[in-house]
Parts: C-alpha cells; sequence; structure tokens
C-alpha cells in the first residue's frame, strides 16, 4: 500500500509541473506597430522641400494579452546626429490593447536628412520600432 501511495504521490507531482509549465506566459514576443498608410499619409523614406509639412501615423497594439502598452515615443535626429524625443506618452485605458497616434512634420528650412523613430514599449519592457528618413532639399 505504501507503495501505491508514492507512486500516485509522483504521478501527481509529475502533472502538476506539467500544468503549471503550460500555464506559462509566452514572453518574448514584440508589441505590434506600423505606418499608417493611403492618402494623406507618409510612411517610407522620401524627399521633401524646406519647410513642407506631412502627416505621418501609427498604428501600434499588443502582441499579448497580458503584456499591454505603457509607452510610445518619437524622436528624430538631424543629418546623423544624436536623436532626441519630440514626444513621449504613457500609455493607459483602452490606449494600452491598440495606440493610433497621427504627427504632423514640418520640415525644417535647411538641406539634409531627418530622422524619425516611433517606439512602442510593452508591460515587459519590451521595445519595437519603425523609422523613416526625410531627405530635405
Amino acid at each position: 500500500m505504501k507503495r501505491k501511495t508514492i507512486s500516485i504521490l509522483a504521478m501527481a507531482a509529475v502533472a502538476a509541473t506539467f500544468f503549471f509549465t503550460s500555464c506559462e506566459k509566452d514572453e518574448g514576443k514584440l508589441p505590434n506597430i506600423s505606418f499608417k498608410t493611403g492618402s494623406g499619409y507618409l510612411s517610407s523614406n522620401d524627399s521633401i522641400q524646406q519647410g513642407d509639412t506631412v502627416v505621418v501615423g501609427i498604428n501600434a497594439s499588443k502582441a499579448e494579452d497580458k503584456d499591454v502598452l505603457k509607452s510610445f515615443d518619437a524622436s528624430k535626429s538631424y543629418d546623423n546626429g544624436a536623436s532626441a524625443s519630440f514626444l513621449s506618452e504613457s500609455l493607459s485605458g483602452g490606449n494600452q490593447d491598440n495606440y493610433s497616434k497621427d504627427m504632423t512634420i514640418i520640415a525644417r528650412k535647411q538641406a539634409g536628412q531627418e530622422s524619425y523613430t516611433f517606439t512602442v514599449v510593452n508591460k515587459d519592457g519590451l521595445k519595437n520600432s519603425i523609422s523613416l528618413t526625410l531627405f530635405v532639399k
């Protein structure tokens, strides 16, 4: 009888191990982010004139149920220089599942290169970014 009890306990322990292992969340999925496309949106590298205005839109969403979006950041750099944030938002409520943002960008009145990076961060601290470059004539 003692041997049977030990055997049952061992099987229960193995079953519990498999149960808890299978319940762990799938970590490592980056949040989703993409450019809005279509009429009125710039969604890829382009050449523009000094002082031109363009609209860039992004859509972002969580990739896992529990790993909601926590923040959004937009940064720019000029002529391959250091990048600086020009918009940073903490996300809450419905924006943690899906986030959408339109930004108006006015090219500086100087020829050169303007690079823009848009980044979302999820609850686990995983980041995903998209970028585009404007070549100002």
